[in-house]
Order: structure tokens, then sequence, then C-alpha cells
């Protein structure tokens, strides 16, 4: 199949190196012209502008926007909106909040439009390992798109199968699933993100717990110098906690035992903020979930050894570049 994509930053030009290892073509387009050289050589149709890429799509088109939530994407979509045909597709693979999803889905039907939105979950590892994705729009389009879904997901790999699982439907084990309407897709990635918030503090602290065992303040008897790194590689083999997020902490450790790379000012990028917003629209108590946001609204004001590794775990994960305090 065929695929425009617009945004070649940390995610979207390996969504299209991916795709096109799977045998789909792409037209790509970034403001930055030096990743559209790029993407070229190694295979894809660059364009100069978005006339340009609409133009060198075949009907019914189907454009992928990966760009920053807020303006950046809005715009984009507008102006696409006014370039391409009725019946073509607008997907929103970004961390754009799901109740735009809902205003954009019923705009851009007046004028014929379809759209699709897809939280995408992989960061700068997707091109390896696949994307999860979480999809929301009309089932008639998804499954018209599956084959670029099928081809960015992960699969079904190594991981062992669930015991008792019964589903007509296997994309969830492959790694994507049509979660619903319109928003849904974004939504259950929000949630994804804000529980991903959760489970980062708790190792943040854990670990800080361990790293500060030695301090001064304790009885000389009670103070124990751990191997954090020796602790975090333990933990990965057999353990209980052993996940990818304590891969990419131990990936940290081994490199920067003190984490001096770090200063353990962790920005918050929107999702754990609107999960918080959610939680209290539906009347759900999450308080380990708001507690993680706040800690990261305190770690800008002062650092910790946790806060460090928070921002190591972003970093590994997403390519996350700390926000210097101000």
């Amino acid at each position: 199949m065929q695929l425009g994509i617009i945004g070649l930053g940390r995610m979207g030009g390996n969504i299209a190196r991916r795709l096109m290892l799977n045998g789909h073509t792409t037209v790509v387009y970034d403001r930055n012209t030096a990743f559209v050289e790029t993407l070229s050589e190694e295979g894809a149709t660059g364009v100069a502008d978005l006339p340009a890429l609409v133009a060198a799509l075949d009907k019914p088109r189907a454009v992928w926007v990966m760009l920053p939530a807020g303006a950046p994407t809005e715009e984009t979509i507008d102006t696409l909106s006014q370039l391409l045909d009725a019946g073509d597709v607008i997907i929103d693979g970004g961390n754009t909040f799901y109740k735009d999803d809902i205003r954009r889905a019923k705009t851009l039907s007046e004028k014929g439009l379809k759209y699709i939105d897809v939280g995408t979950s992989g960061g700068v590892w997707g091109l390896e390992r696949g994307y999860c994705m979480m999809i929301g729009g009309d089932a008639d389009v998804v499954d018209r798109l599956d084959p670029l879904f099928d081809a960015l997901a992960p699969g079904l790999g190594d991981i062992p199968r669930t015991k008792d699982r019964v589903a007509e439907d296997d994309r969830a084990e492959r790694g994507y699933i049509h979660a619903g309407p319109a928003g849904s897709g974004h939504f259950v990635k929000m949630i994804h993100n804000g529980i991903e918030y959760g489970m980062m503090q708790a190792f943040a602290e854990g670990f800080d717990i361990l790293k500060t065992k030695a301090s001064e303040n304790l009885p000389e008897d009670q103070r124990f110098d751990l191997n954090v790194a020796d602790i975090a590689e333990v933990w990965r083999r057999g353990s209980v906690v052993s996940s990818w997020l304590l891969d990419l902490t131990a990936d940290a450790l081994a490199s920067d035992p003190k984490l001096d790379g770090y200063s353990g000012a962790v920005a918050d990028s929107g999702e754990g903020r609107w999960t918080i917003e959610a939680a209290m629209e539906q009347s759900v108590p999450v308080p380990v979930l708001s507690n993680s946001l706040f800690a990261r609204f305190r770690s800008r004001q002062q650092s910790t050894y946790g806060d460090k590794l928070l921002s190591a775990m972003r970093f590994g994960f997403g390519g996350h570049v700390e926000t210097p305090k101000k």
C-alpha cells in the first residue's frame, strides 16, 4: 500500500522505514529538508510541501500526520482538509487529546473525509521492535488500512500467548487493536501513558531508597553501599518487576551509575494531565497516577536521584531530552 507521512522526527521517519521494509511505498514531508532527503535516499518519495504530497498520492489517499499535539497537528490537518478529496483518510498518530479527535472526525466527515486516530507506542525503538497501536475510527476504514497497521505492529513475536484467551480477532496479540470510534484510540493511549507515569515513578522511588541506604543520617551498622546497577540487572532476570522499563533502567545505570548526565528535571508531555482530568470526570480515584504527575512538577524545583532515573528512562524509550530548569 501507499501512505503519505508528515513529520519525520523521532518516530515518523522510522514508521516510513518500517513500512518500506515490509514492501509498502511512502511519500514523505517534513519542514526539515534533511529528514526528507535522508528518507528519499532510502527509497521514499520526498516532497517539498503539502500540496506536492497530496498530488503524489493515489486515490483514495491516506496521510499519516506524526507531529506534536496541538497547533502543529491542528494546522496541518486543517490544510490537508482543503487539499484532499472525499474518501481520503487523515491519520493522526501523535499524542492528540482524544476530545480533539472527536471534534475533528465530525468536521472532516462533513467534507467526506475519513479520520483515524492511532495511539502509537514504541518510541525510538519502533523500527526494530514494531509499534503497539490503539486505533480509533470507522471499522471499514481501519480494515482497509489494515496492511499498513499489520506491517507496523510487532507481530506475535516470542511472547507467550495468554492462557485461555479466546478471541476471533487476533490483532491484539499481534500488537494493535481497533479500540472503537474516533477518539478511542488516543483515549486508550492516554491512559497507557498515565500508567507509564506511575510505573516509572515506582522504579524511581525504589531506586532512590536503594541509593540513599548509605546515608550518613542512618546508624553506621544500617548503612549499605548498594550496587544499584547490579540490582537492576538481577531484577531483570526472573523477577516479578521485570519489564522493558527495568531494561532501560539497567542500561542507564550500567553506563552512568550516578546518573550525572541527567539533571532530574522531568517533563510531562500532556497525557499524564489528561489522564487525571479523565479520572476526575469519571469519578475514578487515581492516587498513584496523580502523585506521579505531581512528582514531575516537583522535580523541576528540586531533583533527586530518582528524578534523574525518570529522565534516563524517558530518554531510553522515547529519546526525550530534558528541558532545562528555569
